[in-house]
């Protein structure tokens, strides 16, 4: 860069110009008025013409002066602005840092019985494998890991006891583990482990009950299911209802989902109106947070409802608002 075009000469040269040829025009009357000193109207005149000259040169210089103070205020408002934005900026990224720390910490706890229950089916696989060893390997692994040492004991125990177990002890330890998926309502897993239980074990009517103990529990907890959402609709107790709704959908037959189905509009529109309810208070209120968030809710559990569409029309401006209530 020319450091010319940004020195102090250059930005008021022509100042210093206009400055310099009024002093001139001064020095040129006080000639004029030695050579027209006899004449005092002349010398009146040719006064009056250097004074104004030199007030316009003058007006000229404060008002270049005063844009430039204009502008160095203008350039002081936008780096306070500049800097407040980057405030913001800067909270928001802390605010973003350390929501996903928390989210980060919660998807952990949420996920660790998941991942437990998934590192006793790899144990257990080996073990109906007769691969003992790589059960052990399994085990030696998860007992590195902080948090698992407990699990790879109790791991390691169930390894020793089915390696020197008999064949009908083998049998009941297998078993105890499907009772284990009943008891969390796993299925699915239950359902897998049942039939290659009666693969390792055809001639086993120990084995062979286990189908019908699956179909037996599975109908035990949806009756379970059954009476805790008729006691939620009861209590009126709302969100206790859906979530029980929502599990309890899979285990429904046409027939069954049908005669609820009068009773879950009821309790879906009860909870609608009630969303409704507190997004408005949130609004009237200028709790642009609070209504953004049951906005979104009423989106994503109520997709295809009028107040859905209509809060998600009016979504940006919501969004709008939270950021300036936080700026």
């Amino acid at each position: 860069m020319d450091s010319n075009k940004d020195s102090p000469v250059r930005h008021f040269k022509w100042h210093i110009v206009i400055i310099l040829a009024a002093l001139a025009m001064v020095i040129l009357l006080g000639v004029f008025t030695k050579l027209f000193e006899n004449t005092a109207a002349m010398r009146d005149s040719v006064f009056m013409f250097g004074s104004l000259i030199f007030i316009i040169a003058l007006l000229i210089m404060l008002s270049q002066v005063s844009g430039i103070v204009n502008t160095l205020r203008d350039n002081s408002t936008r780096m306070e602005e500049a800097a407040r934005a980057l405030q913001s900026i800067h909270q928001g990224l802390q605010q973003i840092n350390q929501g996903t720390r928390v989210s980060e910490v919660v998807k952990t706890i949420a996920f660790r019985d998941e991942e437990r229950e998934s590192l006793r089916e790899a144990v257990f696989d080996k073990l109906k494998e007769r691969d003992f060893d790589g059960a052990y390997e399994i085990v030696d692994e998860i007992a590195g890991h902080a948090g698992y040492r407990s699990l790879a004991e109790e791991l390691r125990r169930e390894v020793d006891q089915y390696r020197d177990a008999t064949e009908d002890e083998r049998l009941d330890q297998t078993i105890s583990h499907i009772e284990a998926l009943f008891d969390s309502a796993q299925w699915a897993k239950a359902s897998v482990q049942i039939e290659s239980l009666i693969r390792a074990h055809p001639h086993s009517e120990k084995a062979k009950t286990m189908r019908q103990q699956l179909v037996d529990r599975k109908e035990l907890h949806k009756r379970s299911l059954l009476s805790a959402w008729d006691n939620a609709i009861k209590r009126q107790e709302t969100d206790r209802s859906l979530e029980i709704l929502r599990e309890l959908d899979m285990y429904l037959t046409p027939n069954e989902a049908l005669a609820l189905q009068e009773a879950a509009k009821d309790v879906f529109r009860t909870k609608l109106h009630n969303l409704g309810v507190q997004f408005a208070m949130a609004i009237s209120d200028k709790q642009w947070a609070d209504a953004l968030d049951v906005g979104q809710q009423i989106i994503r559990d109520f997709p295809n409802s009028r107040m859905s569409s209509e809060i998600r029309e009016k979504l940006h401006v919501l969004q709008q608002n939270v950021q300036m209530q936080n700026s």
